[in-house]
Formats: C-alpha cells, structure tokens, sequence
C-alpha cells in the first residue's frame, strides 16, 4: 500500500467516524430493560454508561455499541487498542500499553477491544500484563472489521471532540504511543 493511499485511507475513515458520532450525539439513548445500568461513567470520561468500571468484566459490544460507547466518551482524549490474547503482536505492545496507562490513566480513557477471544483467556492476559483498564468483549471482530480495518493490533487515537487523530495497524513501539498520547494531552 502506497504512503498517500494510506493517509487518503485514513482521511476517509476519520469522515466517517465523525459522521457516525455525530449520529451518535444526536440518537437518543435506549435504556437498558429493568432500567439496571450495569456500568458508572468512568472518573475521567464526561460521562459513559457503556463504560465498564471493572476492567475484567468484558461486556459484549457490538460495532453500534461501540459507537455509541465512543460518543458517550466525547470531551475526552480516547486511545483504543484491538487485540487478542493470542496475538503474539498484541502481547508485545502490552507492556507499553500498561505503563502509558500508568502515566496518562488520569488524561486519557483507555479502552481496549478483545477480539476473536474467550474472556477466560482474554482476562488472563490483562492480568499477566497488569492491564487495569477496561476492554470490551468482540468474539466475532465485528468492531474491528465495521471500522474497515484488518488484523491487530488496531490502535485509534481519538480527540476529546471525538475524532480520529491518528490510527495504526501492528504494535506501537513504546515511543510512537507516548508520541500520540501526549499529543491527545496538550
């Protein structure tokens, strides 16, 4: 793939999640039945039902949940991260990934999206890499792949307006993600 067909690639995508939560921002909410609210809006997100406060939980989202999710997280900087367990790529990142949720935790939601997983395994793996941060569960990949991209690790940086500043597809080095975190903080 060229260099100028990815970036036009990216342009194109970050259109479309724009157009999608402004969809989003407009859609009134549908409680959910019982009028139970199994999730508390995150300390540092505005405010975020779908936003599980127990990182091990693993709700189920589908690509509208998703959406919905992300613009529920709108007024602060979001960084996604698709992975799986067995993704050897994934396992690599996520050291990185828990030291700059160390660091950037209290600016920045993190949010990760397991994929093509169990839960069993997949909360295996947090723990193994000390990840206290919470994912959503995707047993199908049907966010990844309803947001266009293939394979993970998927990183996505999103803007406290909700819009894609940056995404990448492989693992990101510790100095690209600190890179784009402190551009989301600044």
């Amino acid at each position: 793939m060229s260099h100028g067909f990815y970036h036009a690639a990216v342009r194109r995508h970050g259109v479309l999640v724009a157009l999608v939560l402004l969809a989003v921002a407009c859609a009134r909410e549908t409680p959910i039945a019982g009028g139970e609210t199994p999730f508390l809006a995150a300390g540092n997100a505005a405010e975020a039902p779908l936003l599980p406060t127990n990182a091990y939980a693993l709700p189920e989202l589908d690509l509208a949940g998703y959406q919905r999710l992300i613009g529920q997280l709108r007024g602060t900087p979001v960084f996604v991260n698709v992975w799986g367990s067995w993704c050897p790529p994934c396992r690599q990142e996520a050291p990185f990934i828990a030291e700059a949720h160390a660091s950037y935790g209290d600016r920045v939601q993190f949010l990760g999206i397991d994929i093509l997983d169990s839960r069993e395994s997949a909360r295996d793996f947090m723990e193994e890499f000390g990840w206290s941060h919470p994912s959503v569960f995707d047993p199908d990949g049907a966010i990844r792949d309803g947001l266009g991209y293939i394979g993970q690790p998927i990183s996505i940086f999103y803007d406290a307006r909700g819009e894609v500043v940056a995404d990448f597809a492989g693992p990101l080095s510790e100095a690209l993600l600190v890179k784009y975190l402190e551009r989301l903080v600044s």
